[in-house]
């Protein structure tokens, strides 16, 4: 009786050990990697203060162009009514395009 209560213990306080090690073995690794990344961003703090920052120049902004015109809007109205036809599974006599707009 006594020997099966002291292997009940004793199964507990390893599993609290292993749980513990392994608790404190994630947290030591983190630690250590708030510990790299902080040397680290000093390092590259330090160089940066070497080098001058030259601010560039804003940008000129970009002109829009305008769409070119379709060339056959006829053949391509009828394309692109075809294919939508295809994909939809339909008779190309129900699609009706009202407008196309170039994106």
């Amino acid at each position: 009786m006594v020997t099966s209560l002291s292997l009940v213990l004793a199964s507990d306080q390893s599993n609290a050990v292993v749980t513990l090690m392994g608790l404190g073995t994630v947290f030591v690794g983190l630690i250590c990697l708030v510990v790299i990344c902080t040397i680290m961003s000093s390092i590259i703090r330090r160089f940066q203060k070497d080098e001058e920052v030259v601010k560039a120049a804003p940008a000129p902004a970009a002109t829009v162009k305008a769409p070119a015109p379709i060339a056959n809007r006829p053949a391509f109205i009828a394309a692109v009514s075809a294919a939508i036809a295809e994909d939809l599974g339909t008779d190309i006599t129900a699609i009706r395009i009202v407008s196309v707009k170039q994106l």
